[in-house]
């Protein structure tokens, strides 16, 4: 009777970690350059083996399932914003780095123009290339009042990655191509970092294409991870109940055995 717990609470771990993504994916649909996570059953037959073999107690340290990331690319949406960019290269991420200086990738190309004249994400990661501020036409002593009054900046991004500012370059968007995206690391929803496997390598400024005022939309398919999501519901309450009449049946057992 212990075996069959066991049997449905492994069966239910898959499900339970599918319907976790499947969740985070939904709630990035609309999250720019998000990639989806999926989870892949990776170790049955360990799984299998911890259960013939493992007396009394469930192996908690190598679970059945993995998870890995798609990095298929998302929709591109025309959004007419000077400093929405996508990339338009396979494998071709951003290269952003935070205050301490830790290196990101991303394939989220929403940036914006700092009061201090700097193009930078949305989370104020600086971006590998810029390294000229763009001038708005103030002062760095000018206060709140002299800001609104900066003159407008037409910010125009080339195709091979060079910016310029009211026709002055103030540098270039770097973008790194990376051979095998797999070994990437996620660092939030859309930033990721390299680890010691990742073959990334600097893209030459000639094979760089850029598409200004355009966003890469996540790559989630919105209805197929809803009705994914139905379908897990359903298979965990499945484990459920199994659980439940197995653990009714268990106490049935020891009542009969006590009277006996």
């Amino acid at each position: 009777m212990l075996r069959e717990l066991y049997t449905a609470a492994l069966g239910m771990q898959p499900q339970q970690t599918r319907l976790e993504v499947s969740a985070n994916n939904i709630a990035n649909a609309n999250t720019p350059g998000f990639k989806r996570g999926s989870v892949f059953e990776s170790t049955l037959i360990d799984a299998a083996s911890h259960l013939n073999h493992t007396p009394g107690v469930a192996e908690q340290d190598d679970p059945p399932v993995g998870s890995f990331i798609d990095f298929s690319k998302g929709m591109f949406e025309q959004t007419q914003n000077p400093l929405d960019v996508a990339v338009d290269n396979q494998n071709g991420f951003f290269v952003v780095r935070d205050e301490a200086g830790t290196q990101y990738l991303t394939r989220a190309g929403h940036f914006i123009l700092t009061p201090a004249g700097e193009i930078t994400t949305t989370d104020g990661k600086r971006i590998d290339g810029l390294e000229n501020s763009v001038n708005m036409g103030k002062s760095p002593t000018s206060g709140v009042d002299d800001l609104k009054e900066q003159t407008s900046v037409n910010i125009v991004i080339s195709p091979n990655g060079d910016v310029f500012a009211n026709n002055d370059k103030v540098g270039f968007i770097q973008i790194a191509k990376v051979d095998n995206p797999e070994t990437l690391q996620k660092a939030s929803n859309a930033c990721f970092t390299v680890t010691s496997s990742t073959k990334m390598d600097v893209m030459p400024q000639e094979e760089v294409n850029l598409k200004q005022g355009w966003l890469e939309n996540s790559n989630v398919d919105i209805v197929k991870e809803m009705v994914q999501m139905i379908e897990l519901q359903r298979l965990f309450e499945v484990g459920s109940k199994v659980i439940h009449t197995g653990s009714e049946t268990l106490d049935t057992s020891l009542r009969l055995g006590r009277i006996v």
